[in-house]
């Protein structure tokens, strides 16, 4: 069955709901779901006094456009359409989402600013608005129970399998093998850098000076088919979910944390089983040719994206880690230098340089203390080029031993006319069929000219787009290629501890290299290319629910306050607009004005919902 089409803010659209018979038990209008426009709400009525019937404490709820405070919290906070379904003298019954709710009049009367509004007839429709400052703000544990259940509604598994379980308890050390195949590279000055707090590393990197200019990089990728055979528990486990799934409150990785984070990890001072590809650069940083082998790797230095960052770009003090390794700030300096050539070369052939938000909670035990920005720099970028040159590399060497490969994909824009048409509204003219290189030319302008506006417009551009797939690629066939990245050949292989596409990759290139039965049938992958793509964009919907509940659990405590803001999006009558400090997005109450996108204005948090995610906010002067 097909989902409904969401808004910006992931929420179902308005709809009527069937009113439940009068009189009915609590949770009678349980099924009978809808979402409501706050700005509805402000037409209906300014003050209700909202209780269950079979509950003395009451809740007051005041209207969109004033500050909004509960004396008690009721047992759920949202909005929702009601059906009056018991009017007597005074008061009426109402069943909303979680049942039937008792409502009297404040004063006599529904009152509205100076208007009087009687209690409506049987069968009369209302919009009620609850959920303002809660008298026990969430904390991580909460995050971690919604995280939880968005796992379990879109079909992955939160918890490994007794099965796995016992499987891990098995396995009493990292792979080892050895023999004339797998290189002894132990003592070349291999780092990783990752975020603060990762602990699944899955690549190590390290470089060589050539003579007239050119560089050597080796990237080492872990290999995980060593520990993790095919058809185990934790293998069908890792198929089942085919991805780690992140959350600020909770990870749920793809491997068990014993695996994934030890003994299938490139960590510090341990040797490892690795793939490496070897590639070698001409002084433009064309590439000169590329291979693949098993090799022993020892990760000399952990080191970090921002304190790379900061030394590369700020002058900042090299990280310990590095500093104690002898040439490790060399390494790095040539790797970051060729890296900016990687980046500019694939600009200059159409590949487009989004910025999106991408924020992430930050907590102080177990409270979350603020959300934020995660931002790019050049450490990252450094990373980011040589594994997309190591995925582009690892494609070719597949596809030049014939059989079939799990590629990654993102097709040319079916929806390229509405790409266009938001360039025209830009007053910038794109050609009619899809272009890599005028869209990058496009989005580069724009980044420059309004860099305050640049995220939504990329969020705009990259929906427009279409998300990215998996597709089995056989031999002889025609690449899709990735338009996003101006390639042609292009596949996930670098992250095996974190991704289940790369563990595929991984096998099959290890069957070449030993000259072994292709580990997957061509029906296995294409079975597995469309399961990858689903489970991925399951995955990124928990990731983005549950950072939507971070954000109104920042927020809970902050109703009435008024914030900078901007329209990101216009959708269904409705609007959304960013805040800038915490960065989040909400829905905006604009009482069906169109706001234009892009337009700045100030706002007042009316609603922060941490259990569905919702923040809402009204124009403010």
């Amino acid at each position: 069955m097909r989902a409904a089409a969401r808004g910006a803010d992931g929420r179902a659209p308005v709809r009527a709901c069937d009113a439940p018979c009068a009189g009915a038990p609590v949770g009678a209008g349980a099924a009978h779901r809808a979402s409501v426009s706050p700005a509805a709400a402000t037409r209906s009525f300014d003050k209700l006094t909202v209780a269950p019937p079979s509950r003395q404490n009451r809740t007051t709820v005041a209207p969109l456009s004033h500050h909004c405070r509960t004396t008690v919290a009721p047992p759920s906070h949202h909005r929702c359409t009601t059906v009056v379904s018991r009017p007597t003298s005074g008061q009426a019954w109402l069943c909303p989402v979680a049942g039937v709710f008792h409502v009297s009049r404040s004063n006599g009367a529904f009152t509205r600013r100076h208007r009087a509004f009687p209690i409506r007839p049987l069968g009369a429709r209302l919009q009620v608005y609850w959920g303002m400052t809660p008298k026990h703000p969430h904390t991580r544990s909460d995050l971690a129970q919604i995280a939880v259940q968005a796992m379990n509604d879109r079909g992955l598994q939160p918890e490994f399998s007794e099965a796995a379980l016992r499987q891990l308890q098995g396995i009493s050390g990292p792979g080892r093998e050895s023999g004339p195949a797998i290189r002894d590279l132990c003592a070349l000055l291999w780092c990783s850098i990752d975020n603060d707090d990762s602990r699944d590393l899955d690549q190590l990197t390290v470089s060589e000076l050539l003579p007239q200019g050119g560089v050597r990089i080796l990237v080492a990728i872990a290999d995980v088919d060593a520990v993790v055979r095919k058809d185990t528990p934790i293998d069908r486990h890792a198929g089942l979910n085919t991805t780690s799934v992140y959350t600020g409150a909770r990870i749920f990785p793809m491997l068990p944390e014993r695996l994934s984070t030890d003994l299938t990890s490139l960590n510090a001072g341990q040797d490892r089983l690795a793939l490496v590809t070897e590639m070698v650069f001409n002084a433009d940083a064309s590439l000169a040719g590329s291979t693949v082998y098993r090799a022993l790797v020892r990760n000399k230095a952990k080191l970090a994206y921002d304190a790379v960052a900061a030394w590369i770009e700020q002058g900042s003090a090299l990280p310990a880690a590095a500093t104690a390794v002898a040439g490790m700030d060399t390494q790095l300096r040539t790797q970051d230098a060729l890296a900016q050539q990687l980046r500019a070369r694939r600009r200059a052939q159409g590949a487009l340089d989004f910025e999106t938000l991408q924020p992430r909670a930050v907590f102080d035990k177990d409270r979350v203390v603020e959300i934020r920005q995660q931002a790019q720099n050049r450490a990252r970028q450094l990373i980011e080029e040589l594994m997309i040159a190591t995925n582009g590399c690892t494609a070719r060497f597949l596809a030049s031993h014939g059989g079939a490969s799990l590629r990654r994909v993102v097709r040319s824009p079916e929806r390229w006319m509405r790409i266009v048409k938001v360039a025209q509204e830009k007053g910038v003219t794109l050609p009619p069929d899809p272009d890599a290189k005028a869209l990058e030319d496009f989005l580069a302008a724009q980044r420059k000219a309004d860099p305050l506006h640049f995220p939504d417009l990329s969020l705009v551009i990259v929906k427009l787009m279409g998300r990215g797939e998996y597709v089995v690629e056989s031999r002889g066939s025609t690449p899709i290629g990735h338009f996003g990245l101006a390639l042609r050949d292009y596949t996930h292989s670098t992250a095996p501890n974190r991704r289940f596409p790369d563990l595929i990759t991984e096998r099959m290139l290890k069957a070449v290299l030993e000259h072994g039965p292709a580990p997957y049938s061509d029906a296995e992958l294409g079975k597995l290319a469309l399961h990858c793509t689903a489970q991925e964009d399951a995955a990124q919907k928990v990731e983005r629910q549950v950072r939507k509940s971070e954000a109104a659990l920042v927020l809970e405590t902050r109703i009435g306050e008024r914030f900078d803001a901007v329209v990101t999006g216009n959708s269904g009558g409705n609007s959304w607009v960013r805040i800038f400090s915490p960065p989040t997005e909400g829905k905006l109450a604009s009482g069906g004005q169109v706001l234009k996108i892009g337009q700045q204005l100030r706002v007042r948090l009316v609603t922060a919902n941490v259990e569905r995610g919702f923040i809402d906010f009204v124009p403010t002067a």
